[in-house]
This record gives structure tokens, sequence and C-alpha cells, in this order.
């Protein structure tokens, strides 16, 4: 345990957290997400859900305020009450976030290619988010 940090601030995501650069991708997963067969590296966050893990990624990474969308959900076949959750989370945190939504095909193919995947134990369906990191801007 270290002061000021989430617990759920494991030393796998922390360093995963710290090793990503401007630009970089984390994928927040759900339970029933294909993490293993997905991601390039896999961070077990079994027992936790998606906002929780929101919640602490995000009390130490920036979002990216450079990009069209630093936010990333998947485009369900009807809405979702975990995705306006989600979004409430997130703009706590950085309440300037833009959001972009995309189908599947285009989804499952962006989470591929993030840096690193969390796979939380969410049991609500479609409730999978990208982060994209953003800077710490000198002071002055």
């Amino acid at each position: 345990m270290l002061k000021g940090l989430d617990p759920l601030l494991g030393p796998d995501l922390l360093f995963t957290l710290r090793a990503m650069g401007h630009g970089d991708e984390i994928a927040l997963v759900d339970g029933n997400y294909p993490a293993l067969d997905h991601g390039r590296r896999v961070i077990r966050a079994d027992g936790h859900g998606v906002l929780a893990l929101i919640d602490a990624v995000l009390s130490v990474m920036p979002l990216d305020d450079m990009a069209a969308s630093n936010c990333v959900l998947p485009l369900p076949p009807r809405p979702q009450a975990i995705h306006a959750a989600m979004q409430q989370a997130v703009m706590r945190h950085e309440p300037k976030a833009t959001f972009q939504a995309l189908e599947g095909a285009a989804f499952y193919p962006r989470v591929r290619a993030a840096h690193a995947i969390v796979a939380t134990s969410e049991p609500a369906l479609y409730a999978n988010i990208i982060l994209r990191k953003g800077v710490i801007y000198p002071r002055g």
C-alpha cells in the first residue's frame, strides 16, 4: 500500500500506466470480454467493477486533451445504463472529456491495438471503455 494511491492500483497496473506515453490507450473491459485473446498486455482486476477501475486509473492518469475523443465506448444494440455511469465517472475526473461510440466491428480492433487491457469482473454487458492518455503540463 502507498499513501495517496487507490489500492486498486497494484504494481502491474501502476507500472503500465507509468510506462504508457501520450496518445497510448488502455482498455478497461467487463467480465465477459475476451481480454486474453485480444490483449498484448492483460492486467487482471478480478473482483472489481469497471466504475471503480475508472476512478482508480483517472486518479493518476490524465486524458488526452488534444484528441478529438479521449474515451471510446462500444455501441450496444440498445442503450445501457452502465454507459451513463461510466461517463459520469470519467467526468468527475476529467470534466472536458470527449466520448466516441464505436460498433463492435470497429471497437474490437481498437481494443486489440491498446497498450494494455484491464480485465475486470464487471457483470454489466458492454461495460467496456478505452481511455487515451494525455500529458502532465509543466507548471507556469
